[in-house]
């Protein structure tokens, strides 16, 4: 039996897209194994949103090599498609693929075995307007399912390569989402993860069809009890969608919203499409919509420019906002974006000073925001035994994205729990169970 490995760098658009790929492989009677294992097949799903990806994509790619020099080594993902010429350097590299054309990938396979010789398909991605279908039935994790509903991105934001890597927005046709939705339900998922390069930005190339009609018709979907959206943009959350937030009862409370500056000046010049002031009132009708979600964020520090002043003001306007917890990134410069080549750059030392200061902020936060629960019952669907202490507890997530650990053993897996919180903690709070949900119906302790 043929053996394909795989290894993927970066975010989970990219985890997703190798699920994706895998299927392709196993429906041609592959097994799969583990890349520090020999396999017939390597596959490295690259990452090129900071140069660090990119030179571990390359590491990754020599290791596959020397683990096997017989062995066809492929290569896809966002470095693969805006470098492909760099990949094929490096020797021993068979495939170079680029974010499409990868349903493709096997009749390459094939025809490398036959040929031996190195093919570079990858082509213009600008050029693509149409949605890359590959469909994942099935995940390693059993409780959340991720389901692609985008890629692209139009905003050409200055620190970011992406809309090079991934192409402009585009939408996947909706009958194939709820389809696929369906087929989730079926294999026993509770929650599904709406996932993508942009995801808020779906339907912007679509016809009288919007994100909200999305999840109207996900909303109708039987046996789904939660929708979660992986990330949108401040701006995306119009009316429509806040309308969803307040009547659908499966959507999560919880929403992911990048804020990356909390200052004027400095979202200027990133190019962000919005003011702190815009920001601060859509989170405020957000909240009116669906009291007491949790918002977490993405914020970079130190962008070229960004002055002590700048730093105190994004910082104040965060904790004014609340986030439920921030993911912080000191600039890092990308080779090729307008932010890399702006004169202003801010010193490491600063960068990093301003970083600790942010964690210490988003920890407060994270905290403040999950003492509002203690003594509250939340629904968790448990995803695993908890490792963090003696035996005999499980952990998962609420709607609300508090990480919850619990008495129970692994037969609550997947299962909808009601749990009582009874102490709060930065990243994972202690709780009581109180009742498990079989197929929708309470049965209590």
């Amino acid at each position: 039996m043929p053996s394909v490995a795989f290894y993927t760098l970066g975010c989970k658009v990219n985890f997703y897209d190798t699920e994706a790929i895998w299927q392709l492989f196993k429906n041609e009677g592959y097994e799969q194994v583990d890349f520090e294992q020999t396999a017939d097949v390597y596959l490295i799903n690259t990452c090129h949103v900071t140069n660090t990806g990119d030179k571990k994509s390359r590491q990754m790619i020599r290791r596959a090599v020397r683990r096997n020099p017989d062995a066809i080594v492929a290569v896809t993902g966002c470095y693969a498609q805006t470098s492909p010429a760099e990949i094929l350097d490096i020797p021993g590299v068979d495939l170079v693929i680029g974010n499409q054309d990868r349903d493709k990938i096997m009749q390459f396979v094939h025809e490398i075995e036959q040929t031996r010789q190195p093919i570079n398909a990858v082509r213009n991605i600008m050029k693509t307007r149409v949605f890359e279908e590959m469909d994942v039935p099935d995940f390693a994790d059993r409780t959340r399912a991720f389901l692609k509903i985008q890629d692209g991105c139009n905003n050409f934001c200055t620190f970011c390569i992406i809309p090079w890597s991934r192409g402009l927005s585009r939408s996947r046709d909706a009958d194939s989402i709820i389809k696929q939705a369906k087929q989730l339900v079926n294999a026993g998922y509770k929650e599904i993860v709406l996932t993508g390069i942009h995801t808020g930005g779906y339907g912007d190339d679509l016809d009288n069809y919007r994100l909200s009609d999305l999840l109207w018709d996900l909303d109708k979907v039987e046996g789904l009890e939660r929708i979660r959206i992986s990330s949108i943009e401040a701006s995306q959350i119009d009316d429509a969608v806040l309308d969803v937030l307040k009547r659908s009862t499966k959507m999560c409370r919880h929403l992911h919203i990048p804020l990356q500056a909390g200052d004027d000046t400095v979202l200027k010049r990133m190019r962000r499409k919005y003011t702190t002031e815009e920001f601060l009132t859509k989170m405020k009708l957000i909240r009116e919509a669906m009291p007491e979600l949790a918002i977490t964020t993405d914020v970079i520090v130190g962008f070229p420019g960004e002055t002590d002043e700048m730093f105190r003001n994004g910082y104040n306007l965060m904790k004014e906002i609340g986030f439920s917890e921030m993911h912080v990134f000191p600039y890092s410069k990308r080779t090729g974006t307008p932010a890399a080549r702006m004169e202003d750059q801010v010193e490491d030392e600063v960068k990093n000073a301003r970083v600790h200061e942010l964690i210490d902020l988003s920890e407060q936060l994270q905290l403040a925001y999950a003492e509002q629960f203690v003594g509250r019952i939340v629904e968790v669907i448990p995803e695993r035994e908890y490792k963090g202490g003696p035996g005999g507890k499980m952990q998962g997530y609420s709607d609300n994205y508090l990480q919850l650990v619990f008495d129970g053993g692994p037969e609550l897996e997947g299962k909808l729990c009601r749990v009582q919180i009874t102490q709060a903690g930065v990243n994972e709070c202690q709780g009581e169970l109180i009742s498990v949900h079989e197929n929708g119906l309470a049965a209590a302790l």
